[in-house]
């Protein structure tokens, strides 16, 4: 008999025998996708956006697999990931999204980070900060052209020439984001691209950044310094009215833990929001919401109607969700598996093959964004590739 040794949290990762679901990332894939966007920049840099884990890939591998093909610099959502990716990446460039929180500037200086600056008050401790070193240290200033979250104004970035705290500081870069470059004809496009550049023009020679994963793609995109993909990197559509020119990186599978035949008319799952219609086959597998899977993608209604909800592929089948995705478990109609060919302890495919991330998403009633940056810490994590 097999025996498991369980990881101490120092140590890694969850055994694939023990978990109710494995996550299957292609690092490969991972650094081909970084070249195809690449190869779309114009001859501009292409960093990469790693936050949330890597969305949900790992920093500690994503982050590696990227310098390999040739990334330099990195963007994160917060500074205890920085300094992650900084472990990892020692010589890296690498910008922390979400600005300075007050008293992290020695922090910033330690571990060789950049903030990167979305207020004035921002601006001004950085200087002061910088001042009290006796050290001109970089940050990107980011300034609002639309999104309305994060950001200095179009006002307040015209008047940044004026301003006397930017002698104090290396603004290594100037950036906005875009709001809808996913809409290849959407008019904000065109009204960030100028607002960001009558910016660009008060304060000539700092590089700049606008285009994310899709505004590499527009047809009208402008050239600047870097373009920062993220979604794109880890297998998402950056072309949703294009096909996919993104390879999958992210696959996952869960663990049948029962197979059982339900009778006409019996309801699943809590509340009793999924009808069989006839008799119907049910497999139950170890996965749900705390894992990070949308309950939204339950499955509400009769056995045989056209339900937007989840699915699973089975033996290589469709098969849709019955009943509400529960905390720890999912339950799939599979009745049309011929018996023979699914048991206990199978795997089901949840993502991966024709089950795309974006479409996962869709079925969910939210977007691959989500899904790929909620996967939980319960799943057994394995790597393929990576030798870039």
């Amino acid at each position: 008999m097999t025996k498991l040794h369980l990881p101490t949290p120092a140590s890694g990762g969850i055994p694939e025998q023990a978990a109710g679901g494995v996550l299957h990332i292609d690092l490969d894939a991972l650094a081909s996708n970084w070249r195809t966007l690449r190869d779309h920049a114009g001859g501009a840099e292409t960093a990469a956006v790693v936050k949330a884990n890597a969305y949900g890939t790992g920093i500690e591998k994503a982050v590696p697999a990227l310098s390999k093909a040739g990334c330099r610099t990195f963007f994160v959502a917060h500074l205890s990931e920085a300094i992650r990716a900084r472990t990892v990446a020692p010589d890296a460039t690498v910008y922390v999204l979400n600005g300075l929180f007050s008293g992290t500037g020695p922090t910033y200086a330690q571990f060789d980070l950049r903030p990167v600056l979305g207020s004035i008050e921002e601006i001004e401790e950085w200087a002061g900060f910088c001042r009290a070193q006796g050290e001109k240290l970089n940050a990107a200033i980011h300034v609002d052209t639309g999104m309305n979250r994060l950001g200095l104004t179009v006002a307040q970035g015209l008047t940044l020439k004026d301003r006397g705290e930017l002698k104090d500081f290396e603004t290594a870069l100037l950036m906005s984001h875009f709001v809808s470059a996913e809409e290849s004809d959407n008019p904000l496009n065109r009204q960030q691209i100028e607002a960001f550049e009558a910016i660009r023009a008060s304060l000539p020679g700092i590089p700049a950044s606008l285009p994310n994963s899709s505004g590499i793609f527009l047809r009208d995109k402008p050239q600047y310094a870097l373009v920062r993909p993220g979604y794109a990197l880890y297998g998402g559509n950056p072309t949703p009215d294009q096909d996919n020119p993104m390879r999958p990186v992210v696959g996952l599978e869960a663990r049948i833990v029962q197979l059982r035949w339900v009778e006409a008319d019996d309801t699943v799952g809590y509340n009793g929001r999924w009808l069989a219609s006839a008799k119907r086959r049910i497999a139950t597998i170890s996965v749900g919401y705390a894992d990070g899977y949308p309950r939204a993608a339950s499955a509400r209604g009769r056995s045989g109607d056209d339900l937007l909800a989840g699915t699973a592929l089975v033996a290589g089948q469709r098969c849709s969700f019955a009943g509400n995705v529960s905390m720890d478990l999912i339950t799939i109609d599979v009745t049309d598996v011929p018996e023979g060919r699914v048991k206990r302890g199978d795997t089901v495919t949840l993502i991966g093959g024709e089950l795309t991330v974006d479409e996962v998403g869709r079925r969910a009633g939210t977007i691959g964004y989500e899904i790929l940056t909620g996967l939980g810490s319960r799943y057994a994590r394995t790597y393929s590739g990576g030798q870039c």
